[in-house]
């Protein structure tokens, strides 16, 4: 993936207004649009319009930024380990559901994929979901055993993209590491 965070001087001026408090934003026209856009990466080729993942957390909490600014983040999906720096797409997109989007922005920071792995060793070749999501995936993740996630060390418990049931199915991973640990350290069954 290829990162993008903003410094805005204001909120991003969506066309749709209920999406002025939603924190997370997926844009990526239809679902037709999304697949190829998608496919497009794991083939090794980038989207000419790719789909982007964009977070305004400073609509669900102000003291994310100094009073009246605003911080947002975006991804769009690149081949692996691309170095390519899709920032110009990534705002080409937000700026057709956002008009005066490019206006508001004070700085940016920019990950490529290579540099999101540098930052951060789990997300090999600048992938957030620690590895292919396939159904061995979804099943073995991080490795084969009854509770993928428990660990050896007791009292220490997984819960991330690495696990079931995977990246993108926000949440689910620490739902289940925290039955495991009621069920392993109280005896709780959920």
């Amino acid at each position: 993936m290829c990162k993008v965070d903003w410094a805005l001087s204001g909120p991003i001026p969506w066309r749709a207004s209920g999406l002025a408090r939603t924190g997370t934003v997926h844009l990526g026209g239809t679902a037709a649009d999304v697949e190829l856009a998608v496919r497009a990466a794991h083939r090794g080729r980038l989207a000419a319009d790719p789909f982007i993942l964009l977070v305004q957390p400073t609509v669900m909490d102000p003291s994310r930024a100094p009073e009246g600014r605003h911080v947002a983040w975006a991804y769009a999906h690149v081949p692996h380990a691309s170095p390519v720096d899709v920032t110009a797409a990534i705002e080409a997109r937000i700026e057709r559901a956002a008009p005066g989007f490019r206006d508001t922005i004070l700085g940016r920071a920019v990950r490529t994929a290579p540099q999101m792995e540098a930052h951060d060793a789990n997300f090999v070749g600048g992938d957030i979901n620690a590895g292919l999501q396939d159904l061995r995936g979804v099943i073995a993740r991080p490795v084969l055993r009854w509770d993928p996630y428990a660990t050896p060390v007791k009292g220490l418990y997984l819960c991330s993209s690495a696990t079931p049931p995977g990246g993108g199915v926000h949440g689910m991973a620490g739902h289940l590491a925290a039955r495991s640990a009621l069920r392993r350290e109280f005896g709780v069954r959920t």
